[in-house]
């Protein structure tokens, strides 16, 4: 028989079912109701409900058939008019359990009204923030040498089959034979060597991503908004399902689910609450940093995030909860910032808030994301279908006390033992010594300029100052010279009274009657010309010259001549490119110089000119 889809509404006097039977014969159908049973059948399909209230038969009851669409819609009239019925989109409690087949059953569960209220006022006086008896291991009702894990601690054994995927999926690795204070420790000790204070500080300091992520906002915000904005309305009582809606997806997943009931004692209960918790966080953070979209990393995330599923943690506080959540979220993930915790722990308060629907809507996107990877599909059957199955039938009170238990709770950074706040502190401190350095080394880059001027202002005025002394030694030299021999300061050219043959040799030219010389040491340039020289002059020229003429290359092809004296005072004087034979008809020389390339000029004795 095939179990149809099919969905529950109400309104205060009608309960109303919808059925989806596609190619069923609707001329051949079956419909039977009494008190909170519910049975329908259509070939080949097969319903069978347990209500959450009580339905009558009076006539009123309609029923009719969509051909279009293949649905069946069934109304039937309450028992009690105005009564609200809890619980009709937790579609897996909905289904009836199956019957035992056996005579007497073993264990049976009573279920009657009596027990239900006992059962409230013992969940009611559970106080959350006791501090729990530390698990003992003597106590655990386990196969010899084997320790139990799971939901509620109903399993074990399972890993000694999966041994291949263990790594993969958890990071203990003997928990059948590790007990529950051992795998703590082992857990605290990884988490200590796996943080990195430079990773936690860059996610400190550079936090544009953790601040855009954290602007996110998943569904169960506008949900809690809306729940809030209805709270203080004063009409009938409303459910927290009315603000939370299941996909067709999800509804199928929960009529896939099978409908059984979990035998847990107080401590059982106890770890199972926290356990959600746990799992709720770990949630919370992937949907936040990935902006509800799933990847390769989320299963990944929301398992290594929970130590009840990575570790087989079994928590006893929920101060201890929030500890371990914090201190993997600052270890493990990609990013590792504490905003990203106070965010988790925010939204799993209004999760709680909203009620076992926005719970069981969570746990059901958990299941989709470890169904579609592998192998963390193992945690499905651990935790993760169990939890969908459970929470169903939770009591909402208790999620409430829950919920609140929760959001009394409070974490801070001193919490989690990795000393955060030191590490900030000094990283604050480092950070404003860098920028007392930079800001040093700014003032001292504009200072640079203006010593640099001040320096070529300085060597400006000593240059200035040198050039000026080597202007007044100069003159002082030149004075002297005038003075001494009356040849450095000369100025003028010797006209020449005959023709007389020139040596053209290294640019020098012939047949020039007046030439302009340059001072070879980079005195000013003095011109030469041609002016009448008094004989007395010359004679004193004749008696005091004592010199070799050197007339060396130059680049520009121009001749420059520049003479030797014999007294060390004196300065080198240019000398005429021609020389002219004199009145007294003594004869002048040139003398050979030790360069390689010179051109020596003997001028004979020169005859007298009438």
């Amino acid at each position: 028989m095939i179990t149809p889809a099919f969905e529950l509404t109400q309104d205060p006097d009608f309960l109303t079912i919808i059925i989806k039977v596609p190619y069923a014969r609707a001329s051949e159908f079956d419909v039977y109701f009494e008190g909170e049973d519910f049975k329908f059948y259509a070939k080949p399909y097969f319903l069978r409900l347990t209500l959450p209230g009580r339905i009558v038969e009076d006539g009123r009851e309609k029923a009719s058939y969509n051909t279009d669409e293949g649905t069946f819609t069934i109304r039937l009239p309450k028992e009690i008019p105005g009564q609200y019925f809890e619980g009709l989109d937790m579609l897996t409690s909905l289904l009836a359990p199956k019957k035992s087949r056996s005579g007497k059953p073993l264990v049976e569960e009573i279920d009657t009204a009596a027990s239900a209220e006992l059962s409230e006022e013992e969940e009611e006086e559970f106080d959350w923030e006791i501090e729990q008896t530390p698990y003992k291991e003597s106590a655990e009702i386990a196969l010899p040498l084997q320790y139990r894990y799971g939901f509620g601690n109903l399993r074990s054994g399972v890993f000694q089959r999966l041994q291949d995927e263990l790594s993969d999926v958890i990071d203990i690795k003997d928990p059948d034979q590790t007990p529950v204070d051992e795998r703590r420790r082992k857990r605290l000790a990884a988490e200590a060597a796996k943080f990195d204070p430079d990773h936690y500080l860059a996610d400190f300091f550079e936090d544009e991503a953790i601040q855009h992520v954290l602007k996110y906002k998943p569904w169960w915000v506008d949900a809690y908004k809306e729940m809030t904005a209805f709270k203080g309305e004063s009409h009938q009582k409303h459910d927290t399902h009315t603000f939370v809606v299941f996909s067709e997806e999800e509804k199928e997943q929960l009529r896939k689910f099978t409908n059984k009931s979990y035998l847990l004692d107080k401590r059982s209960r106890h770890h199972v609450y926290l356990g959600l918790i746990d799992i709720l966080l770990a949630y919370c953070y992937e949907i936040c940093v990935n902006e509800g979209d799933k990847n390769v990393e989320s299963a990944w995330n929301v398992r290594k995030l929970s130590a009840t599923l990575c570790w087989l943690e079994s928590f006893t506080s929920v101060h201890d909860v929030l500890v371990s959540f914090g201190r993997r979220v600052l270890c493990y993930p990609l990013h590792r910032h504490f905003g990203l915790v106070t965010r988790a722990f925010n939204d799993t308060v209004m999760i709680l808030q909203l009620g076992k629907a926005a719970v069981l809507k969570c746990l059901l996107d958990i299941h989709k994301i470890f169904r579609e990877n592998d192998p963390a599909y193992i945690l499905n059957d651990l935790f993760i279908t169990d939890y969908c199955i459970w929470i169903q039938k939770a009591k909402s009170k208790k999620l409430a006390a829950l919920s609140e238990s929760l959001q009394k709770s409070t974490l801070a950074k001193s919490h989690v033992g990795f000393e955060l706040e030191e590490l900030e502190a000094a990283a604050v401190l480092v950070q404003e010594e860098e920028r007392a350095l930079e800001a040093a080394g700014t003032v001292s880059k504009q200072q640079l300029p203006s010593s640099e001027s001040e320096t070529s202002e300085s060597e400006e005025s000593s240059s200035t100052s040198s050039s000026e002394t080597e202007g007044s030694d100069s003159e002082e030299r030149e004075s002297s010279t005038s003075e001494d021999g009356k040849i450095n300061s000369l100025q003028g050219t010797f006209q020449e009274e005959r023709t007389a043959p020139l040596i053209a040799c290294n640019g020098l030219r012939q047949g020039t009657n007046a030439s302009t010389f340059e001072v070879s040491d980079e005195k000013p340039k003095v011109s030469l010309q041609s002016t009448a020289v008094p004989g007395k002059l010359i004679e004193e020229l004749e008696k005091q010259m004592h010199t070799a003429i050197r007339l060396s290359e130059q680049p520009e092809g121009l001749a420059t001549a520049s003479c030797i004296s014999q007294e060390p005072e004196e300065n080198c004087v240019s000398e005429p490119d021609g020389f002219s034979k004199d009145t007294a008809g003594k004869g002048n020389f040139l003398e050979i110089s030790s360069k390689t390339n010179p051109l020596l000029l003997f001028c004979s004795t020169n005859e007298d000119e009438d």
